[in-house]
């Protein structure tokens, strides 16, 4: 039974958290988490030989993220608000992420949003994400959908394939000065940009994922070079975000992002998927290995996933997504839970 005291008292000081005090409260909700999720707690005591001792964030255990595939993954017993899903091929097995507050993932991306950019209400939200609107349950089209109503812009709105009425849209802010986001997924971002090439002083262009097998994969050095020299901007944005997380890291270019202070990207060993790399890096040095993530807004899920991306950690605090494991489903398999 959780105890409701503590669960509010720790869901309190979440979006308060910084840097001096992240770690403190990190292991408070790790030992929250091994107490009231039973998936988590058994990979723990699988993985770990005494959680007691754990005092440090390279210390804890990180769960693969393939359990959300196959495990329903929860701090304490819910009926979920939401179902996240991911993306997948036919026949492949999609990441589920039960969410029990809706109103708390809107806090945690609005907060993220304005950290980063500042008020949503002096923005124009363009979303062109036709692979995401196509499928049910998507995080994602729930974010932008929340952040054009917030927006409170008349001209807001998703665009599936009406290219020419966003190159209208965008011309007019463009004229008016009007702050815009315009926020897609890689294939259709390259296809409108290759349509209707422009010079964009007031409008922000934020990639958030790959070609869905629309078009040929590109690297991302490559895609946002495309882009730069079609909309002649100085930078392209990037949002760095998943199924399986309630908070996102953004890129101001270069393919660099910054967490919010309630998130924070470690690194493990490929050698050995359990070792987590510390994190005090001297200055201007730089860690490579395996994305590890503590999302702190994961407080009704698990807030310590092992991704399998590959990722690049700077002594500054920011990092760099360098790639994928090979093989990674294959990896996951072999740690699934029976």
């Amino acid at each position: 039974m959780i105890n409701v005291k503590t669960y509010d008292n720790l869901r309190g000081r979440i979006f308060n958290v910084n840097k001096d005090n992240f770690e403190a409260v990190s292991i408070e909700v790790f030992h929250y988490q091994y107490a009231h999720n039973a998936i988590f707690r058994k990979y723990c005591d699988l993985t770990t030989r005494d959680i007691s001792t754990i005092k440090s964030l390279h210390e804890i255990p990180f769960l693969p993220i393939q359990f959300f595939k196959t495990q329903e993954i929860t701090t304490g017993s819910f009926e979920a608000e939401a179902i996240f899903e991911s993306s997948g091929t036919t026949g492949s097995i999609n990441s589920k992420h039960y969410v029990k507050d809706l109103n708390w993932y809107t806090k945690s991306f609005l907060e993220g949003f304005n950290l980063f950019y500042g008020n949503i209400e002096e923005y124009c939200i363009l979303g062109l994400l036709p692979s995401y609107l196509e499928r049910k349950n998507a995080s994602l089209v729930y974010m932008v959908d929340a952040l054009i109503k917030k927006s409170k812009n008349g001209l807001s709105g998703f665009h599936l394939y009406d290219h020419i009425k966003l190159n209208e849209i965008i011309k007019s802010n463009e004229k008016n000065k009007q702050k815009t986001l315009l926020i897609g997924v890689s294939y259709a971002l390259l296809d409108f940009a290759e349509n209707f090439p422009m010079k964009l002083n007031n409008t922000i262009v934020m990639e958030t994922g790959g070609m869905k097998g629309k078009r040929e994969e590109m690297t991302k050095q490559a895609l946002h070079q495309a882009l730069i020299k079609q909309f002649e901007v100085a930078a392209i944005h990037s949002e760095y975000g998943m199924t399986e997380l309630l908070s996102q890291a953004y890129s101001f270019g270069n393919g660099i992002f910054s967490t919010p202070p309630w998130m924070k990207i470690l690194l493990r060993s490929e050698d050995n998927p359990l070792q987590t790399l510390p994190s005090d890096l001297q200055e201007n040095k730089m860690q490579r290995g395996v994305v590890n993530v503590i999302d702190l807004a994961n407080i009704d899920s698990c807030c310590f996933i092992a991704t399998e991306d590959t990722g690049i950690n700077y002594s500054d605090g920011t990092f760099e997504i360098a790639g994928r494991l090979n093989n990674s489903d294959i990896r996951g398999c072999g740690l699934m839970l029976v």
